[in-house]
């Protein structure tokens, strides 16, 4: 790579990611860097193009591991083409989907729910006398499945 390569801070400005960020995706082995004479890192100009897919991957709520396994499918001798995203992309469709009929359930039951001081206690999705939901497992088990985010997925 020639020296002019982006430095950490210039991929930390150009792309919205904390320079800590960056360096834990290169340990993560989702981006990569090489170094200069100098021993510094530089990187590519499209590892810009990573760091915007894994923003994206990240707000639809993918885990580091499927990010890791969508990125190992593009291509590492050339620019990845609008094929080869669509071709990724198609794999989260479903995913996304699920999500989007999960939150528009939750969003249908917040209609009905007065903001709690409830009004409706017999039939409140959020109610939970006696701890009842513990029965149902850890975690929120009155939200939607698709919604339910097990710890190990929040960043």
């Amino acid at each position: 790579m020639d020296e002019g390569g982006l430095s950490v801070g210039q991929v930390s400005q150009r792309s919205g990611f904390a320079a800590s960020a960056i360096r834990y995706y290169e340990a993560q082995g989702l981006i990569s860097a090489e170094r200069n004479s100098g021993g510094q890192r530089r990187f590519r100009r499209s590892v810009l193009r990573r760091l915007a897919f894994i923003s994206a991957a990240r707000h639809l709520g993918l885990t580091l591991d499927e990010v890791r396994e969508a990125l190992a499918q593009l291509p590492q001798s050339r620019t990845p083409t609008t094929a080869d995203w669509k071709r990724i992309s198609l794999l989260w469709r479903e995913k996304l989907n699920g999500e989007i009929r999960a939150l528009e359930a939750l969003r249908d039951g917040l209609d009905s729910c007065i903001g709690c001081g409830c009004l409706s206690l017999d039939r409140c999705a959020i109610s939970n006398p006696h701890d009842a939901a513990a029965a149902g497992g850890p975690g929120a088990v009155y939200l939607p499945k698709q919604l339910r985010v097990p710890s190990d997925r929040v960043r």
